[in-house]
């Protein structure tokens, strides 16, 4: 029989609320230590995913102001300290990644291992009528796959 990945799924994933900031993105991303962000609604409706990656690369400076700077990475800190301090109140909404790719809780882990590897993806969610009801990651199949 073919395992789904409803059989090995995380039920407990990192969620925020659409609506947060991205200081508090950052804060909770950092505190749960998780790579990556499930943006959900009040109704827990699937809304999007917000990478801690994408976070940093918003608050990386853009070469020409690096260059303007003096173009070394030491007096760059400052710009992308205060890029990234700029950035703390916007909402995360903006910054999303508002159509992911996501697993219905009965498709095969095969699936979801082809896609993650095809894609390069750790973590994706898995979604039902439109709930987000867990995440499954490469470290569950590997665990699911490789059992004693």
């Amino acid at each position: 029989m073919q395992m789904k990945v409803s059989d090995i799924m995380s039920i407990n994933p990192i969620r925020i609320l659409s609506g947060s900031t991205m200081a508090e993105a950052a804060e909770l991303a950092a505190v749960s230590n998780a790579s990556g962000l499930f943006v959900v609604d009040e109704e827990n409706n699937f809304i999007g995913v917000l990478s801690e990656g994408d976070m940093m690369h918003l608050a990386l400076p853009e070469m020409s102001a690096v260059m303007k700077d003096g173009g070394d990475l030491r007096s760059s800190y400052g710009l992308f300290s205060e890029k990234g301090a700029s950035l703390g109140g916007d909402l995360i909404d903006n910054h999303l990644v508002k159509d992911p790719i996501t697993l219905d809780p009965d498709a095969p882990v095969l699936l979801a291992a082809t896609t993650m590897a095809m894609k390069k993806m750790r973590r994706l969610p898995v979604v039902k009528n439109g709930k987000l009801i867990g995440t499954i990651s490469r470290g569950d199949i590997c665990k699911a796959v490789f059992k004693a």
